[in-house]
């Protein structure tokens, strides 16, 4: 059994082709979707700003094997917001993800300060 690393992915995008359903579908939902909705799951969270309805992102985590590194990570969480938003009837290109594998990352702890 190969060695599996927890992943967070970020993929961003920009809103292409609408339909005036999903533009005011999306407007009218736009309070969820804002900073205050911004989470790490494996479904993914899509956030965007209200105006100018122009990009998204979507927040997922990705569990996979740490021989595919974070390409295969980044591959993965693209295909489920690629989906999502085709179910959603959302319209979109040019998307790009950013991949942080939890596994390897590097946290610098500071020395608790001298009194």
């Amino acid at each position: 059994m190969s060695e599996r690393h927890t992943y967070r992915v970020i993929v961003r995008g920009t809103w292409d082709g609408l339909s005036d359903t999903a533009r005011q579908r999306l407007l009218d939902e736009a309070a969820d979707h804002g900073l205050a909705s911004m989470r790490f799951t494996e479904e993914g969270s899509l956030t965007y700003e209200r105006s100018p309805l122009k990009h998204f992102s979507m927040r997922f985590v990705v569990v996979s094997d740490a021989a595919d590194g974070d390409e295969m990570a980044g591959a993965i969480a693209e295909d489920r917001a690629e989906a999502t938003l085709r179910a959603l009837g959302y319209g979109f290109t040019r998307m790009k993800s950013t991949v942080t594998d939890l596994d390897t990352m590097k946290i610098n702890v500071k020395p608790a300060s001298r009194r």
